[in-house]
């Protein structure tokens, strides 16, 4: 058994504050019943709970897309720096979203998060090779001789191997990087390694996904049709 206003609260039909004034309304209903009350205590399983005649559902699975800016740590708490997780409403932090692996602290873009805990492990493990399209700025200019180096398999310069990867020079210091896998500042280490270190890095893609004119610093949710994707590509059952 459960309080009313939790249930509903964990159902993303609004804030507990929010609820107690919907409440008062007598919109909610249980077993046919107006309640009011949100310490009213129900049981999911076997009580029927409707929102203005609409059945009300247990927690949803939620799918979000940030442009993550620079200045934030792809964490749920850091001692020292601003999270993203305060770029998240109170009402999405209640479904239990968390980041779908990481962007570092001055890296903008695509940044996924999602409180369905299968699908998130999915989309990070390197074995589904999911990939990953970046912008970069960069001193000089990247030639045929880099991109032959990342397709072969870059080695950082502390003897890491990475996967082969894309590198499209877009021009005098300008990039194009796509790789399927997520080590820490890949993206960045993989041009060290070749003489050009990254000014300014932006994700603008991951898998099916694109940023798609998303502002800096704002969020959507994913449809149906774009988890669907997601869950496609990973070869998971939906």
């Amino acid at each position: 058994m459960i309080r009313l206003d939790k249930l509903l609260s964990d159902a993303g039909l609004a804030s507990r504050r929010e609820l107690k004034t919907i409440l008062k309304t007598a919109a909610v209903c249980v077993n046919g019943r107006p309640v009011t009350d949100g310490a009213f205590k129900v049981d999911p399983a076997a009580d029927r709970v409707t929102f203005r005649g609409e059945p009300v559902e247990g927690p949803r699975r939620v799918v979000l897309m940030l442009h993550k800016p620079a200045g934030y740590v792809s964490s749920t708490e850091d001692p020292r720096d601003r999270t993203v997780m305060e770029l998240i409403p109170e009402l999405l932090l209640r479904q239990g979203v968390v980041p779908v692996g990481r962007l570092d602290k001055e890296t903008e873009g695509l940044l996924l998060f999602t409180n369905d805990g299968e699908l998130a492990h999915r989309l990070i493990s390197p074995k589904h090779g999911i990939e990953k399209r970046y912008y970069a700025r960069h001193e000089g200019t990247a030639g045929e001789a880099d991109a032959a180096a990342f397709a072969a398999g870059l080695e950082l310069r502390d003897g890491t191997r990475c996967l082969p990867a894309v590198l499209r020079p877009l021009g005098p210091g300008e990039s194009e990087i796509t790789v399927t896998e997520g080590k820490y500042h890949q993206v960045r280490r993989m041009m060290a390694a070749r003489g050009h270190t990254v000014t300014y890095l932006r994700r603008e893609a991951e898998g099916p996904l694109t940023l798609c004119g998303l502002p800096l610093g704002e969020l959507r949710e994913l449809t149906a049709e774009e988890i669907e994707l997601l869950y496609n590509i990973t070869k998971a059952p939906n």
